[in-house]
């Protein structure tokens, strides 16, 4: 799973610098290397990329660990105040 995890995550962030740059300077670096919007390998990688922000919207709920926005109870508080001070 965190192999999925790690693949996913480069890929969301490939996805990111894609429309960052389209948005910005309104190049298209996907179909700039597979020579076209809607060529084959444009939409593998559009397809990869997709699937990989699904993954990682539903693996923590998969994983059961949830989204976590804020530590659940004084425990976690007191663990962590142990780790930053070692």
């Amino acid at each position: 799973m965190v192999i999925a995890n790690v693949i996913s995550y480069v890929l969301v962030i490939v996805g990111a610098l894609n429309w960052g740059l389209y948005g910005i300077f309104n190049f298209n670096l996907v179909s700039w290397i597979f020579q076209g919007p809607r060529s084959v390998g444009s939409i593998i990688i559009y397809s990869l990329i997709t699937l990989a922000a699904i993954w990682l919207i539903i693996s923590p709920i998969i994983s059961g660990h949830g989204l976590r926005l804020a530590m659940r109870d004084e425990g976690e508080r007191e663990a962590r105040r142990s780790e930053q001070n070692v």
